[in-house]
């Protein structure tokens, strides 16, 4: 009787145990699922309630950055010695001014070797042209004279034509001498190399006792307002704009501060840079695209003596 009840509390127990197992198994997942909605469902709805979590992230515009060299904005002339009648050209004797120089339009900058014999030359013509303004005078005279005869005789009709021809042959020697005076007028104007234009004197090429090569004998420009010549990487130049303003800085430290312009002209073509960097790693074989940029009437004044000064361009992004 004993095992009897004994066997049957047992059974109640495997019952029980077997009950809460499948309770167990019933509750596991049901928790599961509660934590996994508290989880994901929370963000979802913190996500979902701000809408600029949702944009992707957007980088500002960064500015572009080259280099580049001042320049007058207004005329360059690169002034050339004369050609003489032989093709050749003359000799330098006299430099009458220097690099930097500040000049005015019609100045005396150089003197050739060839003017002294010019003005030899010219003393000459001119002595020519009064001889022979004396001569026609006096042969004016004989056919007048020849004249009031003719009517007299064959011979004397003869006589005339003979002192019209010697007179109309003076004019014509006459008329050869002013054509000379003027060429040698021309030829001593050139015996001196005047400036072109009120500016500044940016470079000389030949110096006293030189014969001027091809590339002439010095460069003068308007410095009146000046603007840098920038070299853009072609990969950048699609952020540069007309009228996007822009500020320089000396490369090598030339002048102090910050000079300010704007862009007023982009190159349409590619070529190879021309303004070498500072820094031995550079690619010299770049290809770039010159953008101008015209500088601010206080910044050109800082800096209208520093032609060819090399700077550093930082454009403003747009």
């Amino acid at each position: 009787m004993g095992g009897q009840v004994y066997r049957e509390s047992s059974f109640r127990q495997s019952i029980n145990t077997l009950k809460n197992k499948k309770l167990l198994l019933l509750l596991v997942p049901g928790i599961g699922f509660l934590f996994l909605f508290f989880l994901f469902g929370v963000d979802k709805t913190s996500n979902s309630s701000d809408p600029q979590s949702l944009l992707p992230e957007v980088r500002p515009v960064e500015g572009v950055a080259a280099l580049g060299q001042l320049t007058p904005s207004g005329e360059v002339r690169k002034l050339a010695a004369p050609v003489s009648g032989f093709g050749g050209t003359p000799r330098i004797s006299e430099l009458l001014v220097s690099e930097g120089e500040i000049v005015r339009r019609g100045q005396v900058l150089a003197i050739f070797d060839n003017r002294p014999k010019l003005l030899a030359d010219l003393d000459g013509i001119r002595a020519r042209i009064k001889t022979l303004d004396i001569k026609i005078r006096m042969q004016e005279r004989e056919v007048e004279r020849y004249k009031k005869v003719a009517l007299e005789g064959a011979a004397a009709i003869v006589l005339l034509e003979e002192k019209e021809d010697e007179l109309v042959k003076l004019e014509g020697e006459q008329e050869q001498a002013f054509a000379s005076l003027k060429g040698l007028q021309a030829d001593i104007a050139d015996s001196e190399l005047k400036a072109p234009i009120d500016g500044v004197v940016l470079r000389i090429m030949s110096r006293v006792g030189e014969r001027p090569s091809i590339e002439g004998v010095m460069e003068v420009g308007a410095t009146h307002s000046m603007e840098a010549l920038i070299e853009v990487y072609e990969s950048d130049i699609g952020r540069i704009k007309l009228g996007q303003r822009v500020s320089l800085t000396s490369e090598n430290g030339g002048f102090q501060g910050t000079l300010l312009g704007r862009v007023s002209r982009i190159s349409p073509q590619v070529r190879q840079r021309k303004v070498l960097s500072t820094d031995p790693t550079g690619d010299s074989d770049a290809r770039v695209i010159e953008v101008r940029v015209i500088l601010e009437s206080t910044s050109a004044a800082l800096v209208k003596h520093l032609t060819g000064m090399k700077v550093i361009a930082r454009f403003q992004a747009t």
